[in-house]
């Protein structure tokens, strides 16, 4: 089935004030996979976590997951949080501090009965754990502490896991560690996931699915990259156009760390430490990173280059600039590039350019 064909997990039509912030949150999000809660500091994402959760009982309206409803506020039906079971890891994890690692984890596999179909010891091993076992949680450092809560989360046997920004207080190593690990659970994880975040960049590597938030409204949501690529973003998630590359890897060049990736739309070149043939790898190109041009280039130090073709032409965040939105072999590309450029190619609809990246742009 196709994602508009399947039926939608969980279905949410939530209100609430909160302060000066009037919070409208109406979203369905998918029954499977990982669902990017996105936008700016202060648009509302951890507020909407919360309603969802049921930590939030001031929220009004109706709230529906498969085929149970949550909330519904005509009805005065409110499911507390205990019976939603719900895995909820929060910006600061709420560790039992005066039990160990073990203690904390046993805490949730018992209360949720011990189910059988869950691996406790490969979770704990996938998130790196086993060592740590016996060690006081305030002797923990951050993302050893954000590990642990994700591991009791899952281990309570959740039919929902929530992550609520649960990389945002860690340093570079422990986020990269968290974040590859993120990654392999997102392969093998059986629940969806809502992931908020205002790192694009996290989202890229995660999300299958992404709703944008702006001033507490919901102003865009859909698979990743369609949402992603769209024209009409609003100025304060401008920053975050830009298409997200499914693809696999071709090649490896060891000598240059550089991964050849395969997609529909050509070859990609980027920074990689390692890389296996036949692995999938998703890319994110930053809408401000690509770079049009009529003909294809030589002589460049660019070594990404797309033929493309021009689909639309919108506005940006700044009168000088425009959007272009580009189709490189049925993947939706985006360009940000300056009104005046933009009339020097004279681009039109189904007009055919080159998009050039350079591999830097690309990470590693």
């Amino acid at each position: 089935m196709s994602e508009a064909a399947q039926p939608p997990g969980l279905v949410a039509a939530l209100s609430r004030r909160l302060g000066g912030l009037s919070i409208a949150f109406d979203a369905a999000l998918p029954a499977k996979g990982v669902t990017a809660l996105f936008g700016p500091s202060g648009a509302g994402k951890t507020s909407c976590l919360r309603m969802i959760a049921g930590l939030d009982r001031v929220a009004a309206g109706t709230l529906r997951f498969g085929e149970a409803t949550w909330q519904d506020s005509k009805r005065r039906l409110f499911a507390p949080p205990h019976r939603r079971r719900v895995g909820y890891v929060a910006q600061a994890p709420g560790l039992f501090e005066h039990l160990d690692v073990a203690g904390n984890l046993d805490f949730a596999w018992r209360r949720a009965g011990r189910p059988a179909h869950l691996d406790r010891e490969q979770l704990i091993d996938q998130f790196g754990l086993r060592s740590l076992l016996s060690r006081r949680v305030g002797a923990l450092s951050g993302g050893e502490r954000q590990r642990v809560a994700i591991v009791r989360a899952l281990l309570s046997d959740p039919v929902l896991l929530l992550l609520d920004e649960p990389l945002s207080a860690l340093d570079g190593a422990a986020r990269e560690d968290l974040l590859e690990r993120l990654e392999t659970l997102h392969a093998r994880l059986a629940i969806p996931m809502i992931y908020v975040s205002h790192t694009i960049d996290e989202v890229a590597r995660l999300a299958d699915h992404i709703v944008l938030l702006d001033a507490g409204r919901v102003v865009a949501q859909g698979p990743l990259n369609a949402t992603v690529t769209r024209l009409d973003l609003p100025p304060a998630l401008i920053e975050a156009a830009g298409a997200v590359i499914e693809a696999v890897v071709t090649a490896y060049d060891p000598a240059d760390h550089l991964a050849e990736l395969t997609f529909g739309g050509g070859v990609l070149l980027l920074p990689r430490d390692r890389a296996s043939l036949g692995e999938a790898l998703r890319c994110r190109i930053a809408a401000r990173d690509v770079v049009l041009t009529t003909e294809r280039q030589t002589g460049s130090s660019a070594l990404n280059q797309l033929a493309c073709r021009v689909v639309a032409v919108g506005g940006a965040d700044h009168p000088s600039q425009c959007l272009v939105q580009l189709d490189a072999g049925g993947t939706a590309l985006l360009a940000r590039i300056t009104r005046r450029s933009a009339r020097a190619l004279d681009l039109k609809p189904r007009g055919q350019v080159w998009a050039q990246v350079k591999a830097t742009a690309l990470g590693g």
